[in-house]
């Protein structure tokens, strides 16, 4: 009793418990009764299971410090516009100004671009022209560090990523190491460039699927709602960046219908279930991206409330709404003969019917007809009636052009008339030519046209033709063609100019045959008030898309000169090639757009890896052996061909692009590229013993992060002679000394 009066603590008071309950029982007690399990010995305080239990968070912010640090050191050490900080900036700027552009990217990243310049006190002033120096009342360094916080938080993301796609440890620290290491990644951001916001909204998207893929097991919960929901609005928002984004898409794409096929073969699941799931995913992966999308231009057209550079590219209704814009300004309202005016093609992206002294180098090689969107005199028309009407005379009375009337378009710099004929057009040559030919008075029934309004904003009263408002088309007397202007673009020798034509199929429908009048000058008409139509929002955002898309296209290289910065897709992933992003005099800080090496050769050669390890399972899998467990097979399908999915979704497109390409339309298919090299690290060390496993690790680490430092010159500015790095030159593709 002595001893256990002197007993102790947690471990004694469970003995003496124990000892009280056993002399307690009845001697006739069954020898089966389940015993009273003695209470757990509690486990001493240790730093490292404390440090292992709370690795989530200690490890994150160390990351992501380290994220900022690598991205916003030394960001303001080059004073100059660098790179496509012309672009952007300018765009920025056109924001604070609220004057309306036009370019081919969405606006989201833009309007972010425009806030930064906003929070930093700058009122878009300036003009953003490439190398020129930063005035002091702009505090670019501001800028800059506003976009770079889009590319730190890019490794977090990384790292909560690698986390969802099920990796262990060591490679959850591989992966975010590799991103944020990443030379070009860390260059890029330190810019007011959009890059960084792309890569932003590309890494919440696969984060925000691979969270969603993960309570599968637990649907229409609200945590996996809102991970849903969230994944919809990344992917509106990546989309709103770059058209880049809608590769993300198709990778959330695809697994949405691979995971609906999936139930829609449960024959257990009822009918309700599967069908609130597809519910579900219309509304999360469909509308809320689209919602998102078209937000940010909603967003666009009402900042960009003032005339700009971009006016051409949007309707002629649209202009006139705009403030201090010269479209429709005193305008008349109705169109006389005599009338000036100038037409405007109302498909989407369509310019104004234009001409110019040159001619057709083939074909009737008379002079050229186009469609061009910067206003200049070479875009005025008279209307004149036709040959076998009444001669127009200036001081004749009023007569206004209608509906089923003939008439004339006469070039008001040139004095030609708006012509046609049985020629075929210069590059679609199933249609007939359109030129300009004669004048007032040497010409023939081929300078007749046939107007047919199609519809008219003001009136129902088709028997005149009205400024803004009046769409039309304009039908040859002779041939019965219609006046088109699609989005084909001429060569060199048209000044890539938009193509017109006289269309032989009369298709009513085909706005590329509509026109409207869209400025207007005659003294003997009062000035009207046509902008006070508005121009419906639907309709803007479709004719904005159709002109981006369109722009898009005719970015491809010029033959006649030389582009030193673009670059080949096969060049990218084997990272032959880098950029420099300006100019390398001496006394010019200088960045130079490179990969790292481990990063770039290791990620790469674990798409083929994978390939192989993908194809040695499938010969097993044929030959009858069960190698994979069920819960293996689910980590290969989703945590390592979703991935490669995804590299070949943000790859193969630019294969097949004919635009200019360079080197940093590679980066979002890159972090695909590291996630697959995360998954074949992963997988071929799984069982193998967990020294040997950090020591392969560990080594992988000082890999990246000592190439990193290495080319660290690169990303943080190099001043002076751009020879103190020849050392950095291993390939001579890498032009980054003289």
């Amino acid at each position: 009793m002595a001893t256990q009066a002197h007993t102790t603590g947690a471990d004694g008071q469970a003995e003496e418990l124990r000892r009280r309950n056993i002399s307690s029982q009845s001697p006739a007690a069954p020898t089966t009764q389940t015993p009273i399990v003695e209470k757990s010995k509690e486990k001493p305080f240790s730093i490292i299971s404390l440090l292992d239990e709370y690795e989530y968070i200690w490890a994150a912010i160390i990351f992501t410090a380290l994220a900022f640090f690598t991205r916003m050191w030394k960001i303001g050490l080059s004073p100059i516009v660098t790179w496509d900080e012309a672009h952007f900036g300018k765009f920025g700027s056109h924001y604070l100004k609220r004057e309306f552009y036009f370019d081919v990217h969405p606006p989201l990243g833009k309007m972010l671009v425009g806030l930064s310049g906003y929070l930093a006190g700058y009122n878009g002033s300036f003009e953003f022209k490439s190398g020129e120096t930063y005035p002091e009342e702009l505090n670019y360094t501001f800028m800059r560090l506003f976009n770079s916080a889009f590319g730190a938080l890019c490794v977090p993301l990384a790292y909560f990523t690698a986390k969802e796609l099920n990796f262990r440890r060591p490679t959850v620290w591989l992966i975010t190491i590799m991103v944020l290491f990443e030379n070009s990644y860390t260059t890029i951001s330190r810019f007011i460039l959009l890059d960084s916001m792309l890569l932003f909204f590309t890494f919440t998207t696969v984060l925000c699927w691979a969270k969603f893929h993960r309570l599968q097991h637990d649907p229409f919960s609200p945590e996996w709602g809102l991970w849903l929901m969230l994944t919809g609005v990344s992917i509106g928002c990546v989309c709103s960046v770059k058209w880049v984004g809608f590769f993300c898409t198709a990778l959330v794409g695809l697994y949405t219908i691979e995971d609906l096929w999936n139930k829609f073969g449960d024959l257990k699941m009822p009918k309700v279930e599967l069908a609130t799931h597809l519910g579900f995913r219309i509304f999360g992966f469909i509308i809320i991206p689209i919602a998102v999308y078209m937000f940010s231009f909603f967003m666009h057209f009402l900042v960009l409330e003032n005339s700009g550079p971009g006016d051409a590219q949007m309707s002629s209704l649209f202009q006139a709404n705009l403030r201090g814009t010269e479209v429709g300004k005193d305008s008349p309202l109705e169109v006389a003969y005599g009338s000036r005016a100038t037409l405007k093609n109302m498909g989407y992206g369509g310019g104004l019917l234009h001409s110019h002294h040159q001619t057709y180098p083939e074909g009737s090689t008379q002079q050229q007809i186009t469609c061009y969107h910067h206003k200049d005199a070479n875009n005025d028309w008279f209307f004149y009636p036709n040959r076998g009407d009444v001669e127009y005379q200036p001081e004749e009375d009023l007569r206004f052009p209608g509906n089923g009337d003939t008439i004339r378009l006469i070039h008001a710099q040139t004095g030609r008339n708006l012509h046609s004929h049985q020629i075929a057009a210069p590059v679609t040559k199933a249609d007939w030519e359109v030129s300009c030919y004669g004048n007032t008075t040497v010409g023939d029934t081929k300078d007749h046209w046939i107007v047919e309004v199609v519809r008219d904003a003001a009136s129902r009263d088709y028997s005149r033709i009205r400024t803004l408002t009046t769409a039309f088309r304009l039908k040859h007397a002779d041939l019965g063609c219609y006046l088109r202007a699609g989005n084909v673009n001429l060569p060199q020798w048209g000044f890539k100019q938009i193509e017109v034509t006289c269309v032989k199929e009369n298709k009513p429908r085909d706005v590329y045959t509509h026109w409207n009048v869209e400025s207007h000058w005659n003294e003997k008409l009062p000035p009207g008030d046509p902008g006070s139509y508005k121009s419906p929002f639907l309709q803007d955002f479709i004719h904005l898309n159709v002109a981006m898309m369109t722009s898009n296209n005719a970015l491809v290289p010029d033959p006649d000169k030389q582009d030193d910065l673009a670059s080949q897709f096969w060049q990218w992933p084997i990272l032959h090639v880098g950029l420099r992003m300006c100019g390398w005099d001496d006394k010019i800080v200088k960045y130079f757009l490179l990969g790292n090496p481990a990063v770039y050769w290791g990620s790469t050669a674990s798409l083929g890896i994978f390939g192989l390890m993908v194809l040695w399972y499938l010969v097993r899998w044929q030959r009858g052996y069960t190698d994979l467990k069920p819960a293996e097979i689910d980590q290969i399908h989703y945590s390592g061909v979703y991935p490669v999915i995804g590299w070949f979704l943000h790859y193969l497109p630019f294969v097949a692009m004919g635009r200019v390409t360079y080197v940093h339309h590679y980066y979002p298919a890159l972090y695909f590229a590291i996630l697959t090299a995360g998954f074949c690290l992963d997988w071929a060390t799984r069982k193998i013993n967990k020294q040997i496993n950090w020591a392969i690790f560990g080594a992988l680490y000082i890999l990246i992060i000592g190439l990193f430092w290495l080319f660290r010159a690169i990303c943080f500015g190099m001043e002076g002679s751009s020879t103190q790095w020849k050392h950095l030159k291993w390939f001579d593709t890498w032009r980054i000394t003289d």
